[in-house]
């Protein structure tokens, strides 16, 4: 009985040893072969796009808000696509129109983004 339910997950079980010695070899390789000289600028904290500081009632640039929420738009407009693209011959014409809603509530999103200057780098 249990030789049985274990053949069944025999792929799984080689496909997990497998990726798990990849990862591995990847990871041993590159403390191998890459040159290690670690500096404080690349050990420090890097968040948002600024410096770590000290008090957290510190002003800081909104920009950064602004391209995530533009990252946001584009990674739901696209997560959403895929499966609508497939179902799209049996979900028929309300769930055609059901993107288009969908599409259009993004592109105004994507709109604010332009007029607020996100996509202006300085």
């Amino acid at each position: 009985m249990f030789d049985a339910i274990a053949i069944n997950y025999l792929p799984i079980m080689v496909f997990l040893a497998i990726a798990v010695f990849i990862a591995g070899a990847a990871v041993g390789l590159s403390f191998i072969l890459a040159k290690q000289n670690p500096d404080s600028e690349k050990i420090s904290a890097y968040e948002c796009g600024f410096p770590a500081f000290s008090d957290a009632r510190a002003k800081f640039d909104v920009r950064f808000y602004l391209v995530s929420i533009l990252f946001i738009i584009f990674d739901l407009e696209i997560a959403f696509l895929f499966p609508w693209a497939i179902s799209l011959g049996d979900i028929g014409l309300f769930g055609f129109w059901s993107m288009m809603l969908f599409l259009a509530v993004l592109t105004v999103g994507f709109i604010y983004e332009w007029k607020k200057g996100a996509l202006e780098w300085e």
